[in-house]
């Protein structure tokens, strides 16, 4: 790894490209997983979302666990677990098995957000009135975290695996709430900039400068998410980089699905109009596409203005083989 970027690790959604499944998705999410524990990342993270026709990621506590079957070393967490979605205690017993199965190599991201649409909130039997979303999310952090820690003499209810294995947990957003929660409870804290960066700086930002030190984090700890694809030349580059770029067009105009093929950056142009275009590249504004020089170059860019204590990148590139390639010129960057 470059000795001058912090440790660099892999936010993974298993993306269902066009002309792909599922099935292949998810195989190629574990033979990345082995390719870049080669290369030296230091984690590697699936995302929960459902109802997607471009993600296969859905089952991330599963997916966790079969990427930390076929590994050895790198970290293995969800980037994030929707906990809204979920009772705090199956979340507990889901991460404490894989720690317990795994010790010492478990990461447990929290998010706030459904990662789906109304109607699919209500099939996952998600409450619909959010009008105290904000007061239950940091009630059940607390209680997750309980679930992890020792034991307290007279805990009725205890996660079993998972009492005293102590998953780290972080807090995931894209807001100022995550922040200021995370640098309350002590947690280390990742921004999703891969998507949404507007509020990037400002988050860092609050979470640094209200940071109440705990036990296992003295001090406060942020990742920075990026999109990053890293090609021979910056053309090619630029060419791979139109998935991604029709990707986040296809949200600003409410349709998601598989990820496309690439295009030329002419076709791109033509393919948006100059709202949407500036949509998009506000979207993607923490994002790096190049030859190794030149994405050293951004990322180096963003740390200096994130001072972020990691980075986490990912990679949505069409062709597996060209995503591999891309993971393994960053590392030799």
């Amino acid at each position: 790894m470059p000795t001058d970027l912090p440790p660099l690790s892999v936010l993974d959604l298993s993306l269902i490209v066009e002309g792909g499944s599922a099935a292949e998705a998810l195989r190629n999410t574990l033979d990345l997983a082995r390719h870049c524990e080669a290369l030296g990342y230091h984690r590697y993270w699936v995302a929960e979302h459902h109802n997607m026709d471009g993600v296969a990621s859905s089952a991330t506590a599963v997916l966790v666990g079969q990427i930390a079957a076929v590994t050895h070393r790198i970290r293995v967490g969800s980037g994030g677990v929707m906990l809204p979605n979920h009772a705090p205690l199956v979340i507990a017993e889901q991460f404490g098995t894989l720690a317990t199965l795994y010790p010492e190599r478990i990461d447990l991201g929290l998010g706030r957000a459904p990662g789906t649409d109304r109607k699919t909130m209500r099939a996952l039997r998600r409450h619909l009135d959010t009008a105290g979303e904000e007061d239950e999310f940091p009630r059940n952090v607390v209680e997750l975290q309980a679930y992890l820690d020792d034991a307290e003499p007279d805990q009725a209810v205890r996660a079993i695996p998972g009492v005293g294995t102590q998953v780290p947990i972080w807090l995931l957003g894209s807001s100022l709430f995550s922040a200021q929660l995370a640098a309350h409870l002590g947690l280390p804290f990742a921004f999703a900039s891969h998507f949404a960066p507007d509020l990037l700086l400002q988050a860092l930002e609050v979470y640094r400068s209200t940071y109440r030190p705990s036990e296992r984090w003295p001090k406060p700890h942020s990742m920075v998410g990026v999109n990053a694809i890293v090609a021979p030349t910056d053309d090619e580059a630029a060419m791979l980089f139109t998935s991604v770029q029709q990707r986040f067009l296809g949200m600003q105009r409410g349709r998601r699905g598989p990820l496309p093929r690439p295009i030329t950056p002419a076709q791109m142009e033509a393919l948006w109009s100059p709202q949407e275009k500036a949509g998009v590249q506000r979207m993607l504004a923490c994002a790096a596409a190049g030859a190794p020089a030149t994405v050293r170059r951004q990322l180096q860019a963003i740390v200096q203005r994130t001072a972020a204590n990691e980075l986490i990148v990912a990679t949505g590139v069409h062709d597996h083989g060209a995503r591999r390639r891309s993971y393994e010129l960053l590392a030799a960057a």
